[in-house]
């Protein structure tokens, strides 16, 4: 899904990808040349023989028999299943066509590692059927690449063992349903995007290009050659640290994607042409490491949601790195096999980490992880032990793909557990069945009266009850390392000047044992409220005027208000009053109103402390101005 805005640079780069639509070809970027050759099949991923080196791992590895196994298992299921139906949810075929990679990927992977017939059968029956489909619908077109990706990675590997009316029915939906769309000026606008659109539908059209190379090496290489161009857009948001605008889970699909493409251009042309080297993309494994926090959830800041997945991708950039630290949370969610069955790219772990073997993971030496960008972040925490302390802090700009009003927000593990959380997106056809525009990110836009979605219902600040500023942006100004002292500030100012001429947010995890929240703002005019709010789905109990307790699972965390003196701790409903929005239950939000004659200046200071049964001491919290010295 995107949010579609128009500006300069959005103009330029149509004007950059309709040139390479029409097979024009910047200077600047290296091509594939007329006479270039590819290997035979298979070619995509997993070349000839390469099998067997999987086979040795799964024998003297039981972390690979045990995923091995959950595949077969899987294929053993699909082979009795209905095969899919074209069935539209809304405007989407998504749900299809993702239905089709999975199963797909793991027959062909269960025939290719075993030889059992019955799984060449099944996957031939799956890729008749979807290439009979009428189209793959194109005016959703991650719905077309999705479905190119599957069909053309399984006709690739499965080409020796079909049947000659097969390939050339599977060739020609390749080319006519997937392929040939791609040049629609009504369907391909993601060439010009820089989002996970551009990702994951270059990445598949490539897919299909090297699936039918032979057969139309023309429209194969034209293929190939946009999109090495083209990606080079959605590439740029990882600059200049490997922050991802888009968050956690948008990171996992879009960045999987622009890894197959990678991989598939060095397995067939032994060159990414110089793609793995722009700015950003390979520090982008230290993003998705320090995500997770010690509760096992991510910091699902935008369209995301807390649950973390495992994600097939990073052994390909563990082994690019030789850096096995980055799999630490990888590991932790492949020994819940419950959740393994649900992985659709499950056999990518196989050709990127159990080829290349594992070692013994490693914790990683850094406890916070900072990145600018479109979307900056700041995440830190005490120890990478279960019951260590975790915080994520966003800053950026609510003007990004999925973005939220989300700016200032926080996310805080403590005790195993979340306290500070965040309530992530909505499913999209839920609005949009009832007419939600929720595709425009301007400021006035119907987007930020959904309840999720606005600054009300993010653990951030509120004046006046208006929304955050859309074109704002701030960013990390700041950040300390030291183990006692981990701290990062952002400056809100951008997103607030139509009330405040200074905002800052500082957080920081103090001595390992507690977190402060502070602000310091300067107002520009009138203020009637200011609302300091945080989320949570422990229970609350105020205990003092500027105290609360908050309990989960017989863990506690306490909140203070040392600043101002006039604060009350209160809590609010999460409820919407409108009916298009999904209910919230078991969650409360806790926090604290100014209101009336507001003083120029406003310090609000917060500490948040997990009960541990020992006796804290606390320091007095220094102006964030003097945090960079610490």
């Amino acid at each position: 899904m995107i949010i579609r805005s128009i500006n300069i640079l959005f103009l330029l780069s149509v004007i950059v990808s309709m040139g390479a639509c029409q097979g024009t070809q910047s200077k600047s970027v290296e091509h594939i040349k007329e006479n270039q050759a590819v290997p035979p099949h298979p070619r995509i991923l997993l070349l000839n023989n390469e099998e067997e080196k999987i086979q040795i791992a799964i024998k003297s590895d039981s972390t690979w028999r045990a995923m091995h196994d959950v595949i077969i298992k899987e294929c053993d299921k699909l082979v009795t299943k209905p095969l899919v139906e074209y069935e539209l949810e809304g405007r989407r075929l998504l749900e299809v066509s993702r239905e089709c990679r999975k199963r797909l990927f793991y027959l062909s992977y269960a025939y290719r590692t075993t030889g059992q017939e019955r799984y060449l059968v099944r996957a031939e029956k799956e890729l008749l059927n979807v290439s009979g489909f009428s189209d793959w619908n194109p005016s959703h077109f991650l719905d077309v690449a999705e479905m190119t990706w599957a069909v053309s990675l399984s006709y690739d590997w499965l080409y020796d063992d079909l049947s000659e009316s097969s390939r050339q029915q599977i060739e020609t939906a390749i080319i006519k349903l997937g392929l040939e769309p791609s040049f629609n000026k009504e369907y391909n606008f993601w060439l010009a995007e820089d989002n996970n659109w551009n990702q994951v539908c270059n990445a598949s059209m490539v897919f299909g290009a090297l699936a039918i190379y032979d057969k139309n090496s023309s429209l194969a290489r034209k293929v190939i050659n946009r999109a090495i161009e083209s990606i080079q857009l959605s590439m740029k948001v990882y600059e200049p640290d490997g922050a991802y605008p888009e968050g956690y889970m948008y990171w996992s699909y879009g960045t999987t994607f622009n890894v197959y493409l990678i991989d598939a251009l060095v397995k067939a042309f032994e060159s990414d042409f110089g793609l793995s080297k722009k700015p950003g993309f390979l520090k982008t494994a230290g993003y998705m490491t320090h995500m997770v926090g010690p509760s096992g959830m991510n910091f699902n800041y935008s369209d995301g949601d807390s649950k973390s997945m495992l994600s097939p991708v990073m052994f390909w950039y563990a082994g690019r790195l030789n850096n096995n630290t980055s799999l630490i949370s990888e590991m932790n969610l492949a020994r819940n096999k419950s959740d393994l069955p649900w992985q659709k790219d499950l056999p990518a772990i196989m050709i990127w980490g159990a080829i290349e073997g594992i070692l013994k993971i490693e914790k990683p030496s850094e406890l916070i992880w900072v990145g600018q960008g479109k979307n900056p972040v700041a995440l830190m925490r005490s120890a990478w032990e279960k019951n260590a302390i975790y915080v994520g802090l966003k800053g950026g700009s609510a003007y990004n793909n999925h973005g939220h009003m989300d700016v200032g927000s926080f996310v805080m593990d403590a005790l195993g557990e979340r306290w500070a959380m965040d309530f992530g997106s909505q499913n999209y056809n839920s609005l949009e069945s009832k007419g939600i525009n929720i595709w425009s990110n301007s400021q006035e836009s119907q987007r930020w009266q959904v309840f999720r979605f606005n600054n009300l219902a993010h653990n951030t600040l509120t004046f006046d009850h208006d929304f955050q500023l859309v074109k704002g942006h701030a960013p990390i100004i700041s950040h300390t390392t030291g183990e006692t002292f981990l701290s990062a500030v952002t400056d809100l100012t951008g997103v607030y000047n139509n009330h405040v001429s200074n905002a800052i947010r500082g957080v920081a995890i103090v001595s390992k044992e507690y977190v402060v929240i502070r602000d310091e703002i300067e107002l520009s005019g009138k203020t009637d409220t200011l609302r300091w709010n945080m989320l949570t789905s422990a229970t609350v109990k105020i205990t003092g005027r500027n105290k609360a307790e908050l309990i989960q699972k017989n863990k506690r965390l306490l909140i203070e208000v040392t600043e101002p003196e006039n604060a009350e701790l209160v809590t609010w409903s999460t409820r919407s009053p409108h009916d298009y929005d999904e209910p919230n239950p078991g969650t409360t939000f806790v926090g604290f109103k100014l209101k009336g004659d507001l003083k120029e200046r406003i310090v609000l200071e917060v500490l948040l402390i997990p009960v541990t049964g020992h006796e804290i001491q606390f320091q007095k919290t220094a102006p964030v101005k003097e945090w960079k010295n610490r």
